[in-house]
């Protein structure tokens, strides 16, 4: 998996990604994906489709967390990578090229030498739905691996969400994690700020309750392509987002 997952790092991460390509608690996820898999797109058919669930990339000492919806069925489902071999990867990796946060801004695929630095991509749902759409018993079933993540990621001060039900979930995730957040209505360019959750009892009874650090929750259109077409997310409005993370991060 070392090769394939070069982010990846050490053993808790490792049997997260395992678990997370094994998973097969959605049987419509499971037998959507795999058709798409199988049935190929015309463009790809001499291509080997990746057609499993794709877990999350990027650096896992990263401050920003990305979070999407779910691999496209002919993007990340074909290549095994977040956001990569799809039009919204196109949009996606380019911003974050310009914002110093990847290394090229073209993803192409797995072996494409690609990294992340400071950020880490990941989504609510693991495997690619039909229309786009998943249930709310396979968001449950894939919130688990979102909650991993994060307990890995203590240092992360600024989560984006790419649309709104990328926003929705992490909403929960926060909430679910004890963080006091009120209900958050999805726009463009929204910026939340919030306090860590109070440390637990047994923890203010060894010594000082540490500081509780400051963190932020920012929402984005998903640069999909019907959003980036139509001109309801454009490139300035994607570097504008970015500009606000890097700020946040520097201050």
């Amino acid at each position: 998996m070392e090769d394939t997952f070069p982010q990846g790092g050490d053993t808790p991460w490792q049997t997260l990604i395992e678990e997370i390509i094994a998973c097969r608690a959605c049987p419509r996820l499971v037998a959507w994906r795999e058709q798409v898999a199988r049935e190929k797109r015309r463009a790809y058919r001499d291509r080997d489709y990746w057609g499993r669930p794709v877990p999350g990339f990027g650096d896992p000492s990263a401050r920003l967390l990305i979070v999407g919806l779910a691999p496209g069925a002919h993007g990340s489902n074909r290549t095994g990578r977040m956001f990569t071999g799809d039009s919204s990867g196109d949009t996606l990796y380019a911003a974050l090229h310009r914002a110093g946060f990847a290394s090229q801004p073209i993803a192409r695929g797995r072996d494409d030498d690609l990294t992340l630095t400071d950020a880490f991509i990941t989504a609510i749902a693991r495997c690619a739905p039909p229309g786009n759409r998943p249930t709310a018993d396979e968001l449950a079933n894939c919130r688990p691996f979102l909650a991993r993540e994060w307990a890995l990621m203590p240092q992360v001060r600024v989560i984006l969400a790419l649309g709104q039900m990328a926003f929705d979930g992490c909403q929960r995730l926060l909430r679910d994690e004890g963080y006091d957040l009120p209900r958050l209505k999805f726009r463009h360019g929204l910026h939340y700020s919030f306090d860590s959750p109070p440390a637990p009892p047994a923890q203010k009874q060894r010594g000082a309750e540490p500081p509780r650090a400051l963190k932020h929750l920012i929402a984005s259109y998903h640069p999909s392509r019907q959003n980036t077409q139509t001109g309801r997310l454009t490139p300035v409005m994607l570097d504008e987002i970015f500009a606000l993370v890097r700020s946040l991060l520097e201050s």
